[in-house]
């Protein structure tokens, strides 16, 4: 991703929450908090996070660590961004919380840190002049950790023509995610237009 990308992606968060408050889901892009809730439901359900590490990639205001907080306990959280913004909400909202850490960051050029958990929500649906970069990312969230990765996509099936966001192929994204794990996981049917992937690790 280059720094054009990621600049209209910084601006658009930024219209966002001038248009609809720093606080609204849709500032980070979301459709309203439904849609955050039921992605997170599919997140959650993936993999029993207690007592794990986790690492949420475009952590955005840290919404899935206090979703995560309500269902499971004593797992270490790192959130990056590289919306400030959203770090500065996320730090003064759970920076105090134990084995919690924010970064603003770009995740597109970052080396990710080994964890159990890497998870990506929202943040792979961008538009990226190198065709195969959302193909790049899930492979290096999968070398990163070590019980599994999680991701979610919209789907090009069903998602309208849009300037920033796009979808994917789901069958050719999870025919991608099976070369590299040997237990693949796809869920959909929570929205209309959204599915979900979980690379496992083998043990």
């Amino acid at each position: 991703m280059n720094a054009i990308e990621r600049a209209t992606i910084l601006h658009y968060h930024r219209h966002r929450m001038a248009a609809f408050g720093e606080c609204s889901p849709k500032s980070l892009g979301w459709r309203g908090e439904d849609s955050q809730r039921k992605r997170f439901e599919v997140i959650a359900s993936a993999a029993d996070f207690t007592g794990g590490s986790i690492l949420d990639i475009g952590c955005g205001r840290g919404d899935l660590k206090a979703f995560l907080d309500e269902r499971f306990r004593d797992f270490a959280y790192i959130g990056i961004d590289h919306v400030p913004e959203f770090i500065a909400q996320a730090q003064a909202r759970y920076g105090a919380c134990p084995r919690t850490w924010f970064h603003l960051c770009d995740f597109s050029t970052l080396e990710l840190p080994r964890v159990d958990y890497v998870i990506a929500s929202g943040a792979l649906g961008y538009r990226c002049a190198e065709p195969e970069f959302h193909l790049q990312m899930v492979r290096r969230m999968y070398r990163a950790a070590a019980r599994a990765a999680i991701f979610n996509a919209l789907d090009a099936a069903r998602f309208p023509e849009h300037p920033l966001l796009v979808g994917r192929d789901a069958d050719e994204l999870v025919a991608f995610c099976r070369q590299l794990s040997p237990d693949v996981s796809v869920a959909k049917g929570y929205l209309d237009d959204d599915f979900t992937v979980c690379l496992y690790r083998a043990h």
